[in-house]
């Protein structure tokens, strides 16, 4: 038996909401708070030298192998990745928030000066820094955008990729950063 509340009950649920209520975007982001995803921050290297934590990003295929991450048209890293053409993405552990909250935040000093104090080696397909401790990373070249409403969808055909043997991912959930919690029965 379902003990879900009323309001969590998909069966409970209206199959349209009133012609009254709309969908903004801040309606659009409390929903989406809900969604537990993965942290990771996406680099650029270069004449370019980027990088900005994102969670809107996901595999796309695994022949070609490529992902995706989805950028706001008025974030840095947008022209960023658009003139490099080549990009990191590196999947943080739980270890990692304070580098994920350094790359998220919009006041820090931009350029290579955002990365002092940051270890990293240079990714040997794409340049874009590879940072120490992720869980995870992807070399890719940009093979694709498709520019829809606000954001950018950049897919990219994955060039080169490693993992580390442990460790736990960092997760984003209802606004905060969060650890698995994981049980064995």
């Amino acid at each position: 038996m379902n003990s879900a509340p009323a309001d969590l009950d998909p069966a409970s649920a209206s199959t349209s909401p009133p012609a009254h209520e709309s969908v903004t975007p801040s309606v659009l982001r409390a929903v989406m708070s809900r969604f537990a995803t993965g942290v990771t921050v996406i680099t650029v290297g270069g004449e370019h030298l980027h990088a900005m934590t994102a969670n809107a990003f996901s595999s796309v295929s695994l022949d070609p192998p490529s992902v995706l991450c989805s950028v706001g048209h008025s974030a840095v890293m947008h022209g960023a990745l658009t003139s490099a053409g080549r990009f990191a993405v590196n999947i943080l552990g739980v270890e990692q928030e304070p580098l994920a909250r350094h790359f998220a935040d919009k006041d820090r000093t931009l350029g290579a000066a955002q990365f002092e104090g940051v270890p990293w080696a240079e990714g040997r397909r794409t340049g874009a820094p590879l940072l120490s401790g992720s869980l995870a990373w992807l070399e890719c070249e940009l093979t694709a955008a498709h520019a829809f409403g606000d954001h950018t969808i950049f897919i990219g055909t994955v060039l080169g990729a490693g993992r580390s043997p442990e460790g736990r991912g960092l997760l984003f959930v209802d606004g905060r950063f969060g650890r698995p919690e994981l049980s064995v029965q």
